[in-house]
């Protein structure tokens, strides 16, 4: 007799024109790991060399180290290591990534580039005191290495308690998943302000228009600012180093599975010095006091 829930994940379409595969796995209750494992041969950049996938996994430790490095910096400490490599075929690399060094510059990354919309949305949090969960959310995407391959994540993070409210992974840049974050997320909460970059997953008509819906303000980094949406860059070094590098991932369900157990660490249990040796989860449920005015 055959296992229901591996009856259930052959449901799963993955190339559905209207739910992701996260929505089918939770309307299934197929898990996402298990649906992984059985595909996990889909990951991004199957297609590209053992030899480029090698080269990705060295620049992408490198960006992390170094993110104000550019395709010719990146090019000569490639050489430096003994690889025999050209400013474009790294640049060709790094744009597959995502990647681009972090300084204001005309040409935006493969993850930045804005997508169509008549609407342009400015920098909110310039100067902004923030001072309570839910006063503003912000969200990226990054690239995890797969033994043969990569995933995209992306992620939605409380900027003031550092809380990740959900991440989804995708072997695609189809905003579909980055929606299921967002939906994932408003189900717990909504925040007065959303801040993200101005890629096309986020400044798609779709991605505006539900966080309008919800009245949430919208706020987009400067192009090429990638420390406009600066504690989300420091959740992927936290990522990066106490999660991806130390496991080499062989499966998307391994990468699937280790990053599930990494971010309910991070959340419940990882101390931050920052939030005076709490955890974003004792912060984020944590009551703000109100303020009393100097007349009172």
């Amino acid at each position: 007799m055959a296992e229901p829930g591996r009856e259930r994940r052959h449901l799963i379409e993955p190339q559905h024109p209207s739910l992701s595969i996260a929505r089918q796995c939770a309307l299934l209750g197929v898990s996402r790991a298990s649906w992984y494992y059985s595909h996990s041969r889909g990951c991004a950049g199957a297609s590209e060399s053992e030899e480029n996938l090698a080269l990705m996994r060295l620049l992408d430790e490198q960006y992390t180290r170094t993110p104000f490095y550019g395709i010719r910096r990146m090019t000569a400490w490639l050489q430096q290591q003994g690889h025999a490599v050209n400013h474009k075929r790294v640049g060709r690399l790094l744009r597959r990534m995502g990647l681009e060094a972090v300084y204001p510059k005309p040409r935006l990354s493969t993850l930045s580039r804005p997508g169509a919309t008549t609407c342009r949305y400015p920098y909110l949090l310039r100067d902004l005191v923030v001072a309570r969960p839910n006063q503003v959310w912000s969200t990226d995407i990054t690239f995890v290495r797969v033994r043969r391959g990569f995933l995209y994540l992306v992620a939605i993070l409380d900027w003031y308690s550092r809380y990740v409210l959900a991440w989804e992974v995708s072997n695609t840049l189809d905003g579909g998943f980055c929606l299921d974050a967002l939906e994932h997320s408003l189900a717990r909460a909504t925040p007065e302000i959303f801040n993200s970059d101005q890629g096309a997953q986020f400044t798609s008509y779709v991605f505006t228009t539900r966080l309008e819906r919800a009245g949430i303000r919208i706020s987009w980094d400067g192009r090429g600012r990638a420390l406009d949406n600066v504690f989300v860059e420091r959740l992927w070094r936290s990522v990066k180093y106490e999660e991806v590098y130390l496991h080499d991932y062989e499966t998307i369900a391994e990468a699937v599975g280790g990053l599930d157990r990494y971010f309910r660490f991070y959340n419940a249990e990882r101390l931050h010095q920052a939030l005076g040796y709490r955890t974003p989860a004792m912060v984020y449920a944590m009551p703000v006091e109100p303020t009393t005015g100097a007349g009172s």
